[in-house]
């Protein structure tokens, strides 16, 4: 497997939510499945993709990189939706716009060229909510669903909201991502991309996200563990 340059996240690995869906391709579970990010994944490098029973895990020569396996607890929760109109409003307030600890991040970056990367801008709602409008590639499919499922749950998380704002970069990075897409949108749809806070324990942010379709249909979900680091 590699991944082509074009899907980073920092500018020199791939984006989190990118990797873990191409690897959960490889996993056959109808309930979605986890993918556990060991180290940050490499860009425009032939990666070996073994399994050892139901786990699945991509290599970088002798280095572990990631591991899948289908998810152990069906993936229940979604973030309450808002509208279009709505998430088209709370872009404009999108703090990566003013700070952004990795600018040209393919879903969320705002130095990404006009059509190119995902450009999902999650503005933060009052009651501590993301929403992110996005209107879906020509290109779309599972994997581009994973990493949509990403980065607005990131930006939920209150203590990197913070830094931004202020000027002071204390990223994070996805550290888990566990997903279950139950249909794609079409392309051109215009679908919102909703993120939550859920808790924290030290360097670890729990986080969910939710994908909803032009109709209001939940399209996608997924739960998420987000590290920082200094």
């Amino acid at each position: 497997m590699i991944i082509p340059a074009t899907f980073n996240g920092p500018p020199d690995s791939a984006n989190g939510g990118y990797t873990c869906g191409a690897l959960a391709r490889y996993v056959a579970s109808p309930a979605g499945a986890v993918v556990t990010l060991r180290r940050p994944p490499p860009l425009a490098t032939p990666l070996d993709v073994k399994a050892d029973g139901a786990t699945i895990d991509l290599y970088d020569g002798d280095v572990l990189v990631a591991s899948a396996s289908p998810v152990a607890e069906p993936i229940t929760e979604t973030v309450p939706a808002v509208s279009w109109a709505e998430a088209m409003a709370v872009a404009d307030t999108y703090l990566g716009h003013s700070g952004h600890p990795f600018p040209t991040c393919f879903v969320c970056g705002p130095q990404r060229p006009p059509g190119d990367g995902l450009r999902l801008f999650p503005g933060l709602l009052p009651d501590g909510r993301t929403a992110a409008p996005w209107v879906v590639p020509d290109d779309i499919e599972p994997t581009l669903m994973w990493a949509a499922l990403d980065c607005p749950g990131g930006w939920a998380v209150p203590e990197m909201g913070v830094a931004q704002s202020s000027g002071v970069h204390r990223p994070y990075v996805l550290g888990r991502l566990a997903a279950r897409v139950d249909a794609l949108p079409a392309a051109g749809d215009g679908c919102v991309v909703m993120g939550a806070f859920e808790g924290q324990e030290g360097r670890k942010a729990q986080v969910i996200s939710t994908v909803y379709g032009p109709d209001g249909a939940v399209l996608a979900v997924a739960r998420a563990t987000w590290i920082a680091i200094a």
